[in-house]
């Protein structure tokens, strides 16, 4: 009988986070406002000639190095953060090698560490939830050949420090130590402009939050010329569509939109907070588009009042040192009135 790698067969399966489309979705993370007016007119622009020729990835890497200001040889653009992760960590680890990471963090780190036959190391933050950089450090071990961080980290929105993630770097030279900046729009410090001091260290990024495009699947991974060379060759030849390449030019030139967004973010991360500080609820300060706080034993039924009026929060118990947690993203500021008086009304329903 036909198996795969015993790996793959004890593998539990990935179930989609979208729960359903009907309401308001604070539930997975992305941009509520869309993505720029300037990247919608290019799309309206699109041909039946664009798409039916493969896309040429080596201009959208050129363009977002020129935007980063490092070399077109660092970028590797991807489908998705998920398969610059994909790759990074199966150019790097083999069966029983050590896959090094602090939890709770991004769920994609471990299945893929997984499926690799990777030894999978955890290493628990403390109540605070704050990146727990010593107790990294002393699980390095000549084995560790992947560390993966997520800065600002999801699902807590709290940000390391540059100095604390360069340390890590300098402490494992064998190992590749990603730094995922999914959500660096938000808040955080960016170490792009470290990677020429680090050949060990790549940084990634997506234009599927601050820059709206989830839908059109758009991830970037960056590093030293010579190892972004190895995953070159492990990519496929055609792996980003040609309508996210059409549309990069128009979504990097319209940086006002951007900051602008990032600002409104802000802005209803603050009104989050302050209602939870209101509420006598526990939260961790975001540097992302999204707050966790903590419900507590109650935090299923304030989930279910939530989708009685129409808004959609996640569930983020099942990560360690999270239980009675829910994540809520920040909406646009029109959606956040909303959102806001139906988390005070679902509090206190719940709580009655």
């Amino acid at each position: 009988m036909l198996k795969p790698r015993p790996s793959i067969v004890n593998l539990g399966p990935y179930h989609s986070p979208i729960v359903s489309r009907s309401g308001l979705s604070l539930d997975l993370n992305e941009s509520m406002a869309g993505c720029s007016p300037r990247v919608l007119a290019r799309l309206r622009l699109l041909s039946a000639a664009d798409l039916s020729l493969y896309p040429e990835r080596e201009i959208g890497e050129r363009q977002i190095a020129n935007f980063l200001g490092i070399a077109p040889e660092q970028v590797l653009v991807t489908n998705g953060m998920d398969e610059a992760l994909s790759l990074l960590f199966t150019a790097y680890l083999d069966p029983g090698d050590e896959l090094l990471f602090a939890d709770p963090t991004f769920v994609m780190y471990p299945m893929l560490g997984e499926a690799l036959a990777a030894n999978v190391v955890r290493v628990r933050s403390g109540e605070d939830l704050v990146l727990p950089v010593s107790d990294l450090l002393a699980h390095i071990s000549p084995h560790t050949r992947v560390i993966a961080i997520a800065n600002p980290n999801n699902p807590t929105g709290l940000a390391a420090t540059r100095a604390d993630l360069l340390k890590i770097a300098e402490a494992a030279p064998d190992a590749a130590v990603l730094v995922d900046e999914a959500y660096f729009e938000f808040g955080g410090e960016s170490l792009i402009t470290d990677l020429a001091r680090h050949p060990n260290l790549f940084v990634a990024r997506t234009f599927s939050k601050a820059y709206g495009l989830a839908g059109l699947r758009l991830g970037v991974l960056t590093g030293a010329a010579a190892q972004i060379d190895y995953l070159r060759r492990l990519s496929l030849p055609f792996n980003v569509n040609s309508v996210v390449l059409a549309c990069l030019e128009e979504a990097l030139a319209d940086q006002p939109f951007v900051r602008e967004h990032a600002a409104q973010i802000k802005q209803g991360r603050e009104q989050l907070t302050q209602l939870f500080a209101e509420l006598r609820l526990r939260f961790w300060p975001s540097q992302t588009n999204f707050v966790l706080v903590r419900i507590g034993p109650l935090a299923k039924a304030f989930m279910e009042s939530m989708r009685r009026r129409g808004i959609l929060v996640r569930d983020s118990s099942a990560n360690p040192g999270c239980e009675g947690c829910v994540r809520v993203t920040v909406g646009t500021p029109s959606q956040m009135e909303g959102a806001l008086r139906a988390i005070r009304e679902a509090i206190a329903e719940t709580r009655r």
